[in-house]
């Protein structure tokens, strides 16, 4: 057990902001291409991100007492403060995106997303069983599910 355990909520909270940094991706995106049709997808994607958020904040709507509560003490949102910044560096920013082509741009989103899974495997761990880290794989599923979505979009421009 770690020294320092996590809920589901906190982690579901990580996803929110997730979700959010990768809205504002796409959006950016869709700015620096001129294709309409491409401009169309990425807003498209952005509005994805932007569903999922929604999805991620009901499902944690639902969740128990227990699967909210802390952890630990932590008075000044200590916690939740590391989330956040995990959130922010390492999905989506902090990484130099080429955005001249959209095979360029999608090939980064899929490995923002493939971040996004390494981190809640990760983040899985440190959340005991009776804090609900069994509703971590819901977020993990809806990532793979960004994956497939994106290589699919990918294969398509390589046709």
């Amino acid at each position: 057990m770690a020294a320092f355990d996590f809920s589901a909520d906190d982690i579901f909270k990580l996803a929110e902001e997730i979700e959010v940094n990768g809205e504002q991706f796409y959006r950016k995106a869709a700015e620096d291409v001129s294709a309409p049709q491409e401009k169309d997808m990425l807003s498209g994607l952005a509005d994805m991100e932007k569903e999922h958020k929604r999805l991620f904040e009901q499902m944690r709507s639902e969740f128990k007492e227990k699967e909210k509560s802390q952890t630990v003490f932590d008075p000044e949102g200590e916690a939740e403060n590391y989330l956040k910044a995990l959130a922010d560096i390492r999905v989506f920013f902090e990484k130099p995106i080429d955005t001249s082509s959209m095979k360029n741009i999608l090939k980064a989103a899929i490995q923002a997303e493939k971040d996004s899974i390494v981190l809640y495997i990760g983040m899985k761990e440190l959340v005991p069983e009776k804090y609900g880290r069994n509703r971590i794989e819901n977020i993990i599923k809806e990532e793979m599910g960004h994956i497939r979505q994106l290589s699919r979009e990918l294969a398509k421009l390589k046709k």
